[in-house]
């Protein structure tokens, strides 16, 4: 893990401001207390962003027990009776079996583990029946309980130039772009999200229910500003959504894509919780560490403060975080 430089004032205001309105700061949101605001950790080495894939799996490659079959699409878990014995899978063309003397680990993500399972005979009895699985294990829980948590974007102006805003041309992009690829440094060995934060948005909360992650930028993710000119903005949402969705298959081919249901905002505490994201940030940038560089809000808007504003707005912007 590393941590930009946060050389951008706002990021010092922001966890100022969070302190002022009554949160801690932290000094290792990944050690003993996560609850607070402080710098953020990355995944950037030697600023790239660093996968998995480049930390782990190249460096067990070069020890030579480890093969690893790449652009290869799993079909299915293969059993003894109950017991895992092996994989299929697809690759140039091929349908090959890969047997194993130990044990078959399945870790393929929220969405592809569950489909592998179900396609291999263990999931929902009645499920796998109607795409002509035989059930090896019945068992209902597979491809239930999808759970994912939603953010928006809080954005206001920045009465100061100093934000990321100046590099919105090309001419610093391109700079950018030469500075990184020749000497990897400069803005381009960041992901700009340098601070976050964690708080419980109301007593008798054990654990930190709200996140945010601080940008000093207004922006879209398709890297076009919301508006003219300077301005930040805080990612926040809840942490533990209540809505639940589910991942079931269409057929007993690998080709084909389930069903994915995430069931957004379906569950009416979520919109409770996400009122309060957003009424809490405001009570935050208000603070007086924030005067300096607090402009009006780009969104959701200063008109935007009623149960049902901050609804509208939550259900046109919100998306997965």
């Amino acid at each position: 893990m590393t941590r930009g430089k946060r050389d951008n004032p706002l990021h010092d205001a922001f966890v100022e401001a969070a302190t002022q309105a009554g949160y801690s700061a932290t000094a290792d949101y990944n050690g003993y207390r996560q609850e607070g605001f402080g710098a953020a950790d990355m995944t950037v080495y030697q600023g790239r962003r660093w996968s998995a894939a480049n930390a782990y799996l190249k460096p067990a490659l070069k020890r030579g027990n480890v093969r690893l079959v790449t652009r290869a699409r799993v079909d299915r878990i293969l059993f003894d009776g109950t017991r895992a014995v092996g994989v299929r899978y697809h690759h140039k063309g091929q349908v090959i079996d890969a047997h194993v003397t130990r044990e078959v680990v399945c870790a393929a993500g929220a969405i592809n583990s569950p489909q592998i399972l179900q396609r291999s005979g263990v999931g929902p009895a009645a499920l796998l029946k109607s795409h002509g699985i035989t059930p090896i294990v019945d068992r209902a829980g597979v491809g239930e309980n999808l759970q994912d948590h939603l953010e928006v974007y809080f954005q206001l102006q920045c009465l100061q130039p100093i934000t990321l805003y100046k590099y919105l041309n090309l001419f610093s992009k391109a700079r950018i772009g030469a500075q990184w690829l020749f000497t990897k440094t400069g803005p381009g060995t960041t992901n700009h999200f340098e601070t976050l934060g964690f708080i419980r948005s109301d007593k008798g909360i054990e654990y930190p229910d709200i996140q945010y992650h601080f940008l000093p930028v207004a922006i879209r993710y398709d890297g076009t500003a919301p508006s003219e000119g300077h301005g930040f903005q805080l990612h926040v949402g809840p942490m533990r959504s209540k809505s639940r969705g589910h991942v079931r298959i269409r057929s007993n081919r690998a080709e084909d894509a389930p069903e994915i249901k995430f069931n957004y905002m379906s569950h009416p505490d979520d919109w409770a919780e996400f009122r309060k994201c957003i009424r809490l940030s405001r009570e935050i940038l208000h603070q007086p560490a924030m005067d300096p560089f607090r402009g009006k809000e780009i969104q959701p808007g200063d008109d935007a403060t009623s149960d049902e504003a901050i609804d509208a707005f939550i259900r046109d912007h919100a998306e997965s975080a």
